[in-house]
C-alpha cells in the first residue's frame, strides 16, 4: 500500500498516511518510534469492512515533526487537524501505546467527531515507580542517549511470532528520526493523566486492549479505563506483552471487528 500525503492548511506540517478500503473511516494512530506500516495486519483484516487510515506520527515514518517541547494535547490538535484535512467527518479511532493517548484525547475533546475508540496497550495513571522510570527515559532521549534495544527486549519474548515481529520493529525503531522520536516520547512520558480525568464523559463504544505480560501499559490500567467510561470494554490477552497488533493479530483484529459492529447512536455523533 502506498503512502500518501496532505499538507494541513494551518500548520503547513505534512502528514503521511496510508488508506485503503471502503466505508466507515477507522483512523489508527500507532505508538512512539514505529509508523503506520505497525497496522498491516489490522488493515488487511479490517480494509474489507471499512476505510482504514493509518497516520505516521508527527517525527515518524514521512510526517513532519511538532516543535521540541509538544505535549499531548499538541499531538490531539495535530489528529484533529488530519481528520478534518481529509474530510471525514465522525471517526471510528484506534491508538497503540502513545496513539491511544491520542486517541483518548481526541475523543475526550472532540466526541462530535467520534464513532467509536479503541486503546491498544494504552496508559493510564502511572504509580510513582513508573512515572519516574519513564520520565528519566525521555530525559535521557532528549539528551540523546538512545537505547533501541531495551524497549524491544520488554516488549517481546522469544516465541517465533514475536521474534519475527521483534525484528520488524526494530527496524522502524531503527529508521525514526531521533529529534521526533524525543519529542513524542517526551508527551507520552508526561500524558498518561492529560485526559484521565475526562474519561467519565466519552459515551460512544469504548474498547481497551492490553497484554497480561506488558508491565507498563497493564491490565489493570485497561479494566480501570473501561470501568470510568460509560460504554467499555476492557480484554486482557494471555501470554502477550506490547505489541499485541502484531504478536497476537487474529485476537486483536477479531475484537476489533466486534467493536466496531457496536451501535453508535445518535447523540453521540451530534
Amino acid at each position: 500500500m502506498m503512502l500518501k500525503t496532505l499538507q494541513l492548511s494551518k500548520s503547513g506540517l505534512k502528514v503521511c498516511y496510508r488508506d485503503q478500503g471502503v466505508g466507515e473511516p477507522l483512523v489508527l494512530i500507532h505508538g512512539v518510534g514505529l509508523q503506520s506500516a505497525a497496522w498491516g495486519p489490522q488493515t488487511a483484516a479490517l480494509q474489507d469492512v471499512c476505510r482504514v487510515i493509518a497516520l505516521d506520527m508527527p517525527g515518524h515514518g514521512g510526517s513532519d515533526p511538532l516543535p521540541t517541547g509538544s505535549q499531548l494535547p499538541d499531538f490531539v490538535a495535530w489528529c484533529h487537524a488530519a481528520v478534518l484535512e481529509l474530510g471525514l467527518g465522525p471517526v471510528n479511532l484506534a491508538g497503540h501505546s502513545m496513539g491511544a493517548l491520542i486517541a483518548a484525547g481526541f475523543t475526550a475533546r472532540h466526541p462530535d467527531l467520534t464513532r467509536r475508540v479503541a486503546l491498544l496497550n494504552g496508559v493510564y495513571r502511572r504509580d510513582d515507580i513508573s512515572r519516574h522510570a519513564v520520565e528519566a527515559r525521555a530525559a535521557e532521549i532528549e539528551r540523546g542517549n538512545v537505547d533501541l534495544e531495551t524497549p524491544l527486549t520488554r516488549w517481546f519474548g522469544e516465541t517465533a511470532i514475536e521474534l519475527d515481529a521483534k525484528a520488524q520493529v526494530a527496524t522502524w525503531l531503527g529508521a525514526v528520526d531521533l529529534t521526533g522520536y524525543a519529542t513524542a516520547y517526551t508527551a507520552f512520558a508526561h500524558g498518561d493523566a492529560t485526559y484521565a480525568d475526562q474519561l467519565p464523559n466519552i459515551a460512544c463504544p469504548f474498547l481497551s486492549i492490553t497484554g497480561d505480560g506488558d508491565p507498563n501499559s497493564t491490565p489493570d490500567m485497561s479494566i480501570a479505563m473501561a470501568k470510568l467510561v460509560q460504554n467499555g470494554t476492557a480484554i486482557t490477552i494471555k501470554g502477550h506483552r506490547h505489541m499485541v497488533n502484531l504478536t497476537a493479530a487474529s485476537e486483536v483484529n477479531a475484537h476489533l471487528l466486534t467493536w466496531l459492529k457496536v451501535p453508535t447512536t445518535q447523540k453521540e455523533l451530534q
